[in-house]
């Protein structure tokens, strides 16, 4: 199942995140929009790899529309496959909260992926993850707005850049104070170390409780 759920959403990234990418900076001049038809398309390829890997980058970011730094801190906060040198909360992470979500829409009782029944524990385990690095981004980019003087979508770009450390910036790195600047290395060292402990734990962790409380269920939504 985890090999099978890798490839299957590493492709549907890496073609979502072409079209997205391809599409909002088609008619950009200051992106892709001086390339030819086939070079925006390889462009747009380039970025939608670099996005959730190694940060590399053949355009200029800090050009692109806010609507693509949005598209892209989706696809770097998701990160590539487990056991990998990627950040973010894994390929994997975000498979099984959309498994659940479906479940949920369909009024079924087991969440079911690709012929088998995950367990109950994954599930706990893919929303603690998930949360938590939520509420890092969070803090960073809250963090970022207090310090400097820049635009929400551009410290959400570099909080989520480097909580996934990818790498990728929209230019105001360097002209952060140090505040700003310890910001991001607590969210690199978090993100790279923090998220792959968690996980490990979370995943090697064994502990049988004695007893059970009685069920309760509140409102939800």
């Amino acid at each position: 199942m985890n090999t099978r759920l890798v490839l299957l959403m590493t492709a549907l990234l890496l073609l979502g995140g072409t079209v997205f990418i391809t599409a909002m900076e088609w008619n950009n001049p200051e992106t892709l929009g001086t390339l030819d038809p086939a070079a925006r398309v390889l462009a747009g390829f380039f970025h939608s790899v670099q996005t959730r890997t190694a940060g590399f980058n053949s355009i200029d970011i800090g050009a692109m529309h806010p609507a693509s730094w949005l598209g892209m801190d989706v696809l770097m906060f998701i990160g590539a496959g487990p056991a990998g040198t990627a950040g973010g909360i894994k390929v994997t992470t975000a498979a099984v909260l959309l498994f659940i979500i479906l479940t949920e829409l369909r009024g079924e009782t087991a969440v079911n992926v690709l012929g088998k029944r995950l367990s109950r524990s994954i599930h706990r385990q893919a929303l603690t993850v998930t949360l938590l690095g939520t509420a890092a981004v969070f803090a960073g980019t809250m963090g970022l707005l207090l310090l400097t003087p820049y635009s929400l979508d551009r410290c959400l770009f570099e909080a989520t850049s480097a909580f996934a450390t990818v790498g990728l910036s929209t230019g105001i790195t360097p002209d952060l104070p140090d505040g700003g600047k310890t910001i991001l290395i607590a969210l690199m060292y978090l993100g790279r170390v923090g998220v792959l402990s968690l996980g490990s734990a979370l995943a090697l962790r064994d502990r049988k409780a004695l007893y059970e409380l009685p069920k309760e269920r509140p409102a939800i939504g």
